[in-house]
């Protein structure tokens, strides 16, 4: 069987103000709330709504024959949330047909899964709940940000109990190999690999309105018949791209809407190849060999790795800065920090300090509502800064008394209890306590002669005195019973 994939990425970040040195200290509010909400509504309005309403007809013209998948990052459902609740209740809409599935990302879209393995699972798990409670499903499939993945990445995905994972079919991994069949990850045999198609994907997300490009225009039946000619080999064909391709990259006026209505009908009808989800594609199809990932690839760039994100200094020195902070915040509960936290790890601040020129650069631009790197890179420091101040204010409060404090208490402690010791060892103190302990001799003998049968040692009689020899012989032969023993030799003498 050979199968076409449809994964489409959903995610916005939370944008900053222009946030200067002079802020610091006193501003403790960082995103642009004004601009986030028209972005959001604008994209809503081009492209979410639109490319929704698309996909809903056609799963009720095609039915089970037509599915598709998403990745909702959870910064973007929180400015659905806030600011354009309709788009959230159009993906529910999807979701309650049964052809659509949601896959599984880090909640804030961030690069944690290159600082910490632990927070990486943490915040994995938060998005799982995200979707669970939005779209009721717990998703079987990964996507980690910007389809980042390397070995360890992988033996991490499948430690949570995904059975596959979707990631870029890099050129420089993969060699003479295909994108177009499953692999499986090197230290985790059971956890599958779903490679994105990037000439087939990159044809429709970034060449299709290009004029120069020799293929212009794309139609749906061109590009059916591009699917058609591959080979019964090539099991699987992996389109995965933004959503955001649809009205926003690339305009309405471009024809793109009129593309994703055609294209379903013509690769049902010209080609063998049927729809199906990523999880569809893990359980019907088997890898055919591991892919061994020593350093992390990415969707990006022409050398696909991560130097859109972590190529420079500046960008080095923010996610530093940032992460330095990871040990500190999980131990603190304030909602608004924690919010503030998860929105400050979008990935996207460090995609807008990229330095990188000529053809990549010009894909940088495009995204990048800075001026220049080095402007986003000053502006995303003055707000971590703040941030940072804030973090270890709250932090110090969890401590009320510092270490060095705890200890010299306790040194103190040690010097009043070593002071008592001596007063009490002071010649004036032992002679007012001698009657006291003379006292408590004489009452333990009274009470030693009461249980012997005995009067006190001031009333012993002389005649006791004079058989000293009996009385050791009558002690020696009762051994343990000499009370006993002393009764009987007092009746005789009687």
């Amino acid at each position: 069987m050979q199968n076409i994939c449809l994964y489409f990425q959903v995610h916005q970040p939370f944008r900053l103000k222009r946030y200067r040195f002079f802020n610091i200290g006193e501003d403790h509010t960082y995103f642009d709330d004004f601009g986030n909400k028209m972005h959001m509504q604008r994209i809503a309005y081009d492209c979410y709504l639109a490319s929704n309403k698309v996909l809903l007809e056609l799963i009720k013209k095609h039915k089970q024959d037509f599915k598709v998948s998403f990745s909702i990052s959870g910064t973007a459902i929180e400015q659905m949330e806030l600011y354009a609740p309709e788009v959230l209740n159009s993906f529910k809409e999807l979701a309650d047909t049964g052809n659509v599935e949601f896959l599984a990302e880090t909640y804030s879209h961030s690069l944690v899964s290159m600082y910490n393995k632990e927070d990486f699972k943490a915040e994995v798990r938060e998005h799982q709940a995200l979707i669970a409670k939005h779209f009721n499903q717990k998703p079987k499939v990964f996507r980690n940000t910007e389809l980042i993945y390397d070995n360890l990445i992988g033996q991490a995905v499948a430690e949570m109990g995904f059975k596959a994972m979707i990631t870029e079919g890099a050129k420089h991994i993969l060699g003479w190999k295909s994108p177009n069949v499953l692999y499986y990850n090197v230290l985790e045999n059971d956890l599958k690999l779903i490679l994105k198609n990037y000439e087939l994907s990159d044809d429709i997300a970034f060449r299709f309105s290009d004029k120069s490009w020799k293929e212009y225009p794309l139609s749906a039946e061109k590009f059916a018949k591009w699917i058609a000619d591959l080979d019964n080999k090539q099991e699987i064909v992996n389109l995965f791209m933004d959503y955001e391709t649809f009205g926003e990259h690339q305009k309405r006026e471009t024809g793109i809407f009129e593309f994703l209505q055609a294209f379903p009908q013509h690769i049902l009808k010209e080609t063998k190849f049927k729809f199906a989800t990523p999880s569809e594609l893990a359980e019907n199809h088997e890898p055919v060999a591991g892919m061994n990932v020593p350093y992390p690839i990415s969707w990006a760039d022409e050398e696909r790795d991560l130097t859109a994100w972590l190529g420079n200094e500046m960008q080095k020195e923010a996610f530093n800065k940032l992460y330095a902070l990871s040990d500190k915040i999980k131990y603190i509960k304030q909602p608004g920090l924690q919010k503030t936290w998860k929105h400050l790890q979008s990935s996207d601040h460090f995609y807008y300090m990229s330095t990188k020129i000529l053809s990549d650069g010009l894909v940088h631009d495009y995204f990048n509502p800075y001026p220049s790197p080095y402007d986003a890179f000053i502006n995303y420091m003055n707000v971590i800064s703040d941030f940072t101040d804030l973090v270890n204010e709250a932090y110090e409060k969890l401590i009320p008394v510092e270490p060095q404090e705890i200890l010299q208490k306790i040194h103190d402690y040690e010097q009043k209890i070593q002071d008592l010791y001596k007063e009490l060892k002071k010649p004036l103190i032992l002679d007012k306590a001698k009657p006291i302990f003379a006292a408590i001799e004489k009452t333990k003998d009274e009470v030693k002669a009461l249980m012997s049968g005995k009067e006190s040692p001031q009333k012993t009689t002389s005649p006791a005195k004079k058989t000293p020899t009996k009385k050791k012989a009558s002690t020696k032969k009762t051994g343990n019973r000499k009370t006993s023993g002393g009764k009987k030799s007092n009746t005789k003498k009687k």
